[in-house]
């Protein structure tokens, strides 16, 4: 007879469940004392590497530089011989300034210099060992460059390096990650891409369910070598597709447990939902990513011309960040600007208005 025993039974945790809505207050980094600051790369770049994330980031990117820039001819003479870390360009290193910033909060490079003083290359710093020291007052005092064991390497006057602090609030000196908003600095709490991870991972469940059941069988022991053995063959079996005979009377029954077809929620207005959110963190619209549809063709500009306005900011931010930091006057080109469009469409719209009332009325026709 089987020895069963009511003590081995245990209990689930669900010591994460979230008992309420309360937002917990954010960590202030800030102060009117020394301290230091160095972004969380590494954690921020998990993030955007996530295949709902990174292609918001990268649109903001191509179209934040565009088209090049605009400037004058020794300007763009300078310009040329930026080499990044070696096979760059401006242009490419002004991309990966945007995506950076973006997705940490903080963009560094050393500033490379002639002879002379004059700025001739930038050289991108992995922000995750860039540690900002500021002093009493609040202001940027120094930058340490850290190594992988986060002892200093190197240190920087702040002349000697190009920063672009992004997104920063309060007092900080230091940029805000634009991914911030989507993850909980409550253990105990879910994010935005947590949630939207959670889920797809749980409709992977799902749809297993749906191909391979599960399968409890009702054998006759107890005896846990005999059951290994043979939940070692029925889950080779199940692997491999194949079919499973085994002994009279060694197994007494087996039950198939799948999800039945339209039993659960519908997942997928809650994955849009989640998804939708991450979008909006950077502002940009379904139709920029080349997905989504919008209602009539005037709901597409007016999406478009806010998304303008976000990447036209962008590029105010790039160009008076070069010109106060190192000196150099650009304008970054707006890949497509379509106020001119809908100017035409309005001149459009009203000729034909114009026709139509004309039409109606012969004598106004006539005069």
């Amino acid at each position: 007879m089987s020895n069963l025993n009511i003590d081995n039974a245990t209990t689930t945790d669900l010591s994460k469940k979230q008992e309420d809505a309360t937002i917990q207050p954010a960590r202030d980094t800030g102060g009117t004392r020394f301290y230091t600051y160095t972004p969380e790369w590494t954690k921020y770049l998990g993030i955007y590497n996530l295949p709902d994330v990174a292609p918001i980031i990268d649109k903001k990117a191509f179209w934040t530089v565009g088209r090049g820039v605009k400037a004058d001819e020794n300007t763009k003479t300078l310009l040329k011989n930026f080499t990044g870390t070696g096979k760059e360009t401006f242009h490419t290193i002004m991309y990966k300034a945007v995506k950076t910033y973006s997705i940490v909060g903080d963009y560094f490079a050393e500033i490379i210099r002639d002879g002379r003083g004059a700025v001739t290359n930038l050289k991108t710093l992995n922000p995750g060992r860039v540690q900002i020291h500021i002093d009493q007052k609040g202001f940027i005092d120094k930058y340490v460059y850290l190594d992988r064991h986060e002892k200093p390497v190197q240190k920087f006057n702040p002349d000697e390096i190009f920063h672009l602090p992004f997104n920063s609030d309060g007092d900080n000196p230091h940029g805000t990650s634009s991914l911030k908003r989507l993850t909980s600095h409550d253990p105990n709490r879910t994010g935005t891409v947590e949630m939207l991870q959670e889920t797809k991972q749980s409709m992977n469940i799902l749809f297993r369910r749906y191909v391979k059941p599960l399968i409890i069988s009702y054998v006759d022991s107890d005896d846990e070598v005999e059951i290994n053995k043979y939940k070692a063959k029925l889950d080779n079996a199940i692997k491999q597709g194949e079919n499973m005979i085994v002994p009279k009377d060694t197994v007494e029954s087996m039950e198939r447990i799948s999800v039945p077809q339209y039993s659960t929620l519908d997942p997928l207005p809650w994955i849009k939902k989640l998804e939708e959110e991450v979008i909006r963190a950077e502002g940009i619209p379904l139709i920029i990513l080349g997905s989504g549809e919008a209602d009539t063709e005037a709901t597409a500009k007016i999406l478009y011309l806010a998304f303008q306005q976000m990447v036209e900011w962008n590029q105010l931010f790039l160009e008076e960040q070069l010109k106060a930091q190192l000196g150099i006057e650009v304008e970054f080109e707006f890949p497509r600007d379509l106020m001119e469009d809908l100017k035409t469409d309005e001149r459009k719209d009203g000729n034909l208005q114009g026709e139509k009332q004309s039409n109606l009325n012969p004598q106004t026709a006539e005069k």
